[in-house]
């Protein structure tokens, strides 16, 4: 057991209780903590509440699935590396967990020590910390600029202003598939998750704030975009 390892905190979301116990009992082994969750809906709540370097995700969960819990960490701005568990083992199904951010996937059954090798390789190759927070965390379009881990907005005329947590989550969404237009379901899924879905109204309501907060003229919009009958994209104009 190393100095480096014994500090890392693993999140290990699986819902096999024997396949939790014996993970979680390598990985103690090798000096990782270890928090365990059983379903997607508790390893968000988890994931809300303390900070991980690496979480193990099986894809098939109750609740929220693997991939939803994905896309929802990297929109509330965990970067943490993910390592999926699937007993799904084609491409498709690789590419799609790949897609949704993680960093890598491991179908079941698996061999122990290929598991525990992809663990240490995912946590020494992790970008460190300082510069992840500045890839992240702030982001400008135009003279407005955005500071995810403090909620807060500076548009172009400089007058600062602070969003919720729910504004913050769709802000990221929207800019992190910049070009991209995302339909009102995936925003449903991967922003409210498994909270109570609000209506597309509420949506359309959110994106009205965004451009009364971001764009000089909210009638005619060049950054923040309704695809009538689809959903919203976003564009950087000057990326």
């Amino acid at each position: 057991m190393t100095e480096e390892t014994k500090k890392k905190r693993i999140l290990l979301v699986e819902d096999e209780e024997s396949l939790i116990e014996m993970i979680r009992f390598n990985l103690e082994m090798e000096g990782y903590v270890v928090t365990p969750a059983i379903d997607g809906k508790e390893a968000l709540d988890i994931a809300d509440k303390a900070r991980f370097d690496l979480c193990i995700l099986d894809i098939m969960l109750p609740k929220v699935d693997g991939i939803t819990v994905c896309k929802t960490l990297r929109v509330r701005n965990q970067r943490i590396p993910i390592l999926f568990l699937s007993a799904k083992s084609t491409g498709n199904d690789r590419v799609e967990g790949l897609k949704a951010g993680g960093d890598d996937y491991l179908t079941k059954p698996f061999n122990l020590e290929e598991l525990l090798l992809r663990v240490k390789n995912l946590l020494r190759l992790t970008t460190p910390a300082e510069e992840v927070q500045e890839k992240i965390e702030n982001y400008q379009f135009g003279n407005n600029k955005v500071d995810f881990k403090n909620f807060e907005i500076e548009n172009t005329e400089g007058e600062k202003k602070n969003l919720s947590k729910k504004e913050t989550h769709l802000l990221k969404f929207l800019i992190e598939n910049e070009g991209r237009v995302v339909s009102r379901e995936e925003i449903l899924d991967t922003v409210w998750g498994y909270d109570v879905y609000p209506t597309t109204r509420t949506i359309d309501n959110y994106i009205l704030s965004f451009r009364r907060h971001f764009e000089r003229d909210s009638k005619n919009p060049i950054y923040f975009h309704s695809v009538r009958g689809v959903g919203y994209k976003f564009t950087n104009s000057l990326s």
